[in-house]
């Protein structure tokens, strides 16, 4: 039965990070709303659990597009150093101020809506 909860573990990374590399350029998304789109309302943190799954080893997943739902760089510290994610963020012209995506409405990417 733990192989089982495991098996769905990694399809459930699997399709989070079929999402997050959709997310395009210069734009972020929410835990809450790629949680939203697979159907798992309610499973954010495990969302944020897949994202932090993305940097061992698989290199072509965004995670630094993925916000909280306030627009805070919540998974910072998963990437290193926690200036990283800001660095790549901004470097796709994403304003950051003091941890938080500026005009975050205007760089939202809703999965629910876009794809």
């Amino acid at each position: 039965m733990a192989g089982n909860e495991s098996d769905k573990s990694v399809s459930f990374f699997e399709k989070v990070f079929a999402v997050v590399r959709l997310i395009p350029y210069g734009r972020v998304t929410s835990y809450g709303a790629i949680a939203g789109y697979l159907g798992t309302r309610g499973s954010a943190r495990m969302v944020g659990w897949a994202m932090n799954a993305a940097h061992s080893g698989t290199t072509d997943i965004p995670a630094h597009r993925v916000v909280n739902r306030n627009g805070l760089l919540t998974g910072k510290h998963h990437f290193g150093s926690p200036a990283i994610m800001q660095q790549l963020l901004e470097s796709e012209g994403i304003n950051i101020i003091d941890d938080q995506v500026a005009g975050f409405d205007q760089v939202f990417w809703d999965p629910g809506k876009e794809l």
